[in-house]
């Protein structure tokens, strides 16, 4: 028998860089287009005014972005090595089918927006590349998906090894991408600078 604990299912998180080799005159350019985007968007627009407080983000309106701009299928080029680089890693079989990018929105949170806890139902991967982030902007925190389970569980120490957390943040550069199980639940905590955050978040569908 093994002298240490068995490690099992465990919850897998990709957090890289994209595979562009000049994300920099990406990442100027996705700037000015998600900007662009959002002036042109007013259903985008009137929809975060009521429900999005500080902050705008395309996910009901133009989250086909890929199929509008050279610029985003770029993105989403890099985007789907990324994914299948996920499937192999850890092992999905896919079968005869394969993963597909479904949907690909901006998001752009001001001082004070934030993103509650919540999931992707019906999406295989999820996921957020990273445009602007400024520094109190805000990580993306990810919560242990047994959480609701644990009735007697004594709570962690802190701090504790990454794999033993409860929680856990990532703060992401521009040029990142952070990809997941759609199941995962995760949130954005409040931006506290003084400029705009600025994300792209995608889902894949297995199909």
């Amino acid at each position: 028998m093994a002298k240490k604990p068995l490690v099992l299912f465990p919850t897998f998180v990709l957090a890289t860089r994209i595979p562009d080799r000049k994300i920099t005159e990406l990442n100027a350019q996705l700037l000015r287009e998600c900007f662009a985007f959002r002036e042109l968007d007013e259903q985008g627009q009137r929809w975060s005014d009521k429900n999005y407080f500080g902050g705008y983000t395309s996910y009901g309106s133009l989250c086909d972005l890929p199929d509008r701009s050279p610029t985003f299928a770029r993105l989403k080029n890099g985007l789907d090595r990324l994914a299948a680089q996920f499937a192999k890693t850890h092992e999905m079989d896919l079968g005869k089918k394969r993963l597909q990018m479904s949907s690909c929105w901006i998001n752009i949170m001001g001082k004070g927006s934030h993103h509650g806890s919540h999931l992707h139902p019906l999406s295989t991967l999820s996921g957020t590349y990273y445009v602007q982030t400024p520094k109190g902007s805000g990580a993306i925190k990810f919560e242990d998906p047994r959480l609701p389970m644990m009735m007697a569980s004594p709570p962690r120490r802190t701090p504790a090894r990454l794999e033993n957390r409860r929680f856990t943040e990532i703060q992401p550069k521009p040029g990142d991408a952070v990809l997941f199980e759609s199941w995962l639940k995760h949130e954005v905590p409040a931006n506290r600078s003084e400029k705009e955050r600025v994300s792209i978040s995608f889902n894949y569908d297995w199909v």
